[in-house]
């Protein structure tokens, strides 16, 4: 590093010891010690020093956990150890004849063991070197696995670098990564919107986060890594298994909450069944409890069979699938409009709850899983998340099952049903009128970005709805003081205050009224886009489809979702209403052709330091420009400020003009801001 100032090989190495240890109080100790904002200002300070100076990269530095470039495939690990797989005991019988086994062959009366969760993800071999992670793979056969070290790099519960000292010169760490029952609904969720296929369970989604061929896909993904042993070792560590897993949570690995240590096979009982009560209530799914002998030298003793440990067996829950006959299947209208489809099922048993219906998601699902009213199917349960159908029997189904469709108009408001392309679901396009959808249409038309009627939250909504107060956005004009007073917890000022900034909302601004109308596919910028080119309301209504496409940007499927919404009369009824109760706005100024940035496309990234993005995508807009929510092709400039994201890396990739914050400033004082 001859090349290098000593200052900067001081300073990035503070930076990887400060990160470090922040990502330890974070992520294994949940005890943070600053903001996030703070974390991502050190991370962007050793990314510009290892881009600067590449000599400082070193193996442990945290910026690997960002993702390295894509793998074109993996290669293979053969582990010195095998990872053998346990025997298995399904009733309390089975795991009594265990520890007799065990006793009897140690010659003891009772026996101590270690009992952990048996945690349904993916088996995972680190291995580290002199303290430094060098290799990851993944248990595969159990003797030979998969080269995943750059995923599990990006996996914040691993440490990079072994922390404190005492460490063997050779350490391989052995250990299960999961994925958190919340993450894994957060995860289909936004698979859903995006058209993507769900993953079946949560094991399914770590395991495929783990082997992604591109670790950026993996580092995107809130895994977590628990160990539960070690495999190869240079020197012992501890006598007891106990101390093992102590000595490796002193190095910086984070521990299962759920670990104990008992003794006696009536302490392995008791904890499963504290751990089967509790099993829905565990951030991590399990599908049973693994009980260890805890001294080592007892293990030296009982050996192995030629597939598994003496000295450790898998206590496995009931099983939370079951089969059973899909009786129909109904659209269910949710407060977006999205319509999903649901199974109604012969009520059955699962993981001790009856279940009688069934998400099937949408239409894209439906159909890949082919299921038709009449099969026998089979359900899975997982947690508190609604259940859902994993599998058909096909060699049960009736022979005049039916493949199902989606219906043409909205079960509730007989509105049209209409897919938007490029999205998997369907929507009820009824939006200011269904009664399905009055709540999420009444929240997003308040909203700060469209009507802006401050103290009109979600449980306001539902009291206002229930009680039938207002059956759509209109009715909110209509309410009186004495209604209000009515309502749970709402006051004098209370009902005054509301009152006050309902009147407010009445004079707006067009872009901002098309916005809270919810039609679909139309957000902020688009409905900038539409103001500007009708200039008012009517023609815009009166619009075909081929003359919204002549707007920036609006192309035939979302100007079809426009020219529908229009075209629904309940729609019309209540923009009528709207327009009735006061709600108005000023003459929209047409952007002239010569305007400095027209016909330009801006993306805003990351967070700049003399404005909001609010306050430039406006200063942008006054100039004639249009600011979108995703890079294309078409995109002119992207704005990168602090922390940029996935964003800046696309608009890279495809050659995009950057503009880092003094650049943007100055385009605008060339423009005449």
């Amino acid at each position: 590093m001859a090349d290098v100032p000593a200052a900067a090989v001081a300073r990035a190495a503070e930076l990887r010891r400060l990160i470090d240890y922040h990502n330890y109080r974070y992520y294994v100790l949940d005890a943070p010690e600053i903001a996030d904002v703070e974390y991502d200002h050190l991370m962007r300070e050793l990314q510009e020093l290892e881009n600067q100076y590449p000599e400082l990269i070193t193996p442990d530095s945290p910026t690997h956990r960002v993702g390295a470039p894509p793998a074109k495939a993996f290669g293979e690990v053969r582990h010195g150890i095998p990872m053998l797989s346990l025997d298995n005991a399904f009733s309390d019988e089975e795991l009594l004849d265990f520890d007799r086994r065990v006793r009897e062959r140690l010659g003891l009366e009772r026996v101590r063991y270690v009992c952990e969760p048996k945690l349904d993800g993916l088996s995972m071999n680190l291995r580290y070197e002199d303290g430094v992670l060098v290799r990851a793979g993944t248990r595969g056969n159990g003797e030979v696995g998969e080269d995943v070290t750059a995923n599990m790099r990006t996996v914040r519960t691993v440490p990079l670098r072994l922390r404190g000292s005492g460490w063997p010169a050779l350490l391989e760490v052995r250990g299960e990564v999961v994925i958190r029952r919340q993450d894994f609904e957060e995860l289909n969720r936004r698979r859903l919107e995006q058209g993507e296929r769900i993953f079946a369970n949560p094991r399914n989604a770590a395991a495929g986060s783990v082997r992604q061929l591109d670790p950026r896909i993996t580092a995107s993904r809130p895994l977590t890594f628990f160990p539960y042993g070690v495999g190869e070792i240079s020197a012992p560590i501890a006598d007891s298994h106990w101390e093992v897993l102590q000595r490796l949570k002193d190095w910086g690995f984070k521990l299962n909450d759920q670990l104990e240590r008992v003794d006696g096979v009536d302490g392995c009982l008791a904890y499963f069944r504290r751990l089967a009560e509790q099993r829905d209530q565990l951030p991590f799914e399990i599908d049973g409890v693994v009980y260890k002998v805890d001294d080592l030298a007892a293990r030296d003793v009982l050996g192995f069979t030629s597939r598994a440990p003496r000295w450790a067996i898998a206590h496995k829950l009931p099983a939370v699938e079951a089969t059973t006959r899909l009786l129909n299947i109904l659209p269910s209208v949710g407060r977006t409009g999205v319509i999903t489809p649901v199974a109604e099922l012969e009520p059955v048993a699962v993981g001790g709850v009856i279940v009688s219906r069934a998400t099937l998601h949408n239409l894209d699902e439906v159909h890949r899983k082919d299921v038709r009213p009449g099969d026998t199917v089979m359900v899975r349960r997982a947690g508190d998340v609604i259940p859902e159908i994993t599998a058909v029997v096909l060699d049960k189904r009736p022979a005049d099952a039916q493949p199902w469709e989606m219906p043409a108009q909205c079960p509730v408001c007989g509105s049209e049903v209409m897919r938007i392309d490029g999205e998997a679901a369907h929507k009820c396009m009824g939006g200011l009128y269904c009664p399905a959808q009055v709540e999420g249409a009444l929240l997003h038309f308040a909203q700060r970005k469209a009507a802006d009627i401050e103290g009109l939250g979600e449980k306001l909504v539902e009291q206002l709805v229930q009680r039938g107060m207002v059956r759509n956005v209109a009715d909110l004009y209509a309410l009186s003081k004495e209604q209000l007073l009515t309502l749970e917890r709402m006051g004098d000022r209370s009902a005054d205050n509301l009152l006050a900034a309902i009147e407010r909302s009445k004079d707006t601004t067009l872009p901002r009224f098309l916005f809270g109308l919810g039609i679909p596919q139309v957000g902020q910028v688009t409905a900038t886009q539409l103001a500007r080119h009708f200039g008012d309301l009517e023609p815009l209504m009166s619009a075909s489809e081929e003359a919204l496409t002549a707007v920036s940007d609006v192309g035939p499927v979302v100007a079809h979702a426009i020219a529908h919404f229009f075209a629904q009369p309940h729609n019309r009824e209540v923009i009528a209403q709207l327009r009735a109760a006061g709600v108005r706005w000023p003459p929209v100024e047409r952007p002239q052709a010569d305007a400095p940035f027209a016909g330009k496309t801006f993306v805003l990234t990351g967070t700049l330091e003399s404005m909001t993005r609010d306050q430039a995508k406006a200063r942008i807009e006054a100039f004639g420009g249009k600011v979108a929510g995703s890079v294309s092709a078409k995109t002119d400039y992207v704005v990168a400020g602090e922390s940029a994201g996935s964003k800046l890396t696309k608009a890279q990739a495809l050659g995009v003009t950057i503009l880092d914050e003094a650049a943007f400033l100055a385009l605008l004082e060339a423009a005449g801001a």
